[in-house]
């Protein structure tokens, strides 16, 4: 539990390394607005993977829901923008549906995240 926030954290880091390289190749390798909307979807969701890892770690009872939330967060920001990138720059996506999919993931953590933060006082 002690290294799972430290996890969440380096995805974080690497995904947003993945946005700004995502955000290059919208400009230099013709990846247009699709691939942009990618890599921002891959920042955004990297800066509140590291805010989630952060208070995971102080959040004492509540940090093992943070963690799966942050985690599943992060796998649907990834499973999104991996999908439009493949599908732009390859021409094949990776399976039906994985970008509504990580979509819909996306949304689901959101409000699962407030949950957390809205009920973190009522455990004891």
């Amino acid at each position: 539990m002690k290294r799972s926030p430290l996890v969440l954290a380096a995805i974080a880091a690497l995904m947003g390394a993945a946005g700004v390289a995502l955000a290059a190749a919208a400009v230099h390798a013709d990846g247009g607005e699709l691939v942009e909307r990618a890599a921002l979807f891959l920042l955004l969701h990297a800066v509140a993977g590291l805010g989630i890892a952060a208070h995971a770690r102080i959040a004492g009872a509540s940090a093992r829901r943070l963690l799966i939330v942050g985690f599943v967060m992060e796998a649907g920001a990834i499973l999104f923008s991996g999908e439009i990138a493949m599908h732009v720059f390859t021409g094949v996506g990776t399976f039906a549906f994985a970008a509504p999919i990580g979509g819909t993931t996306m949304m689901i953590a959101w409000v699962a995240l407030a949950v957390v933060f809205a009920t973190a006082g009522r455990e004891a």
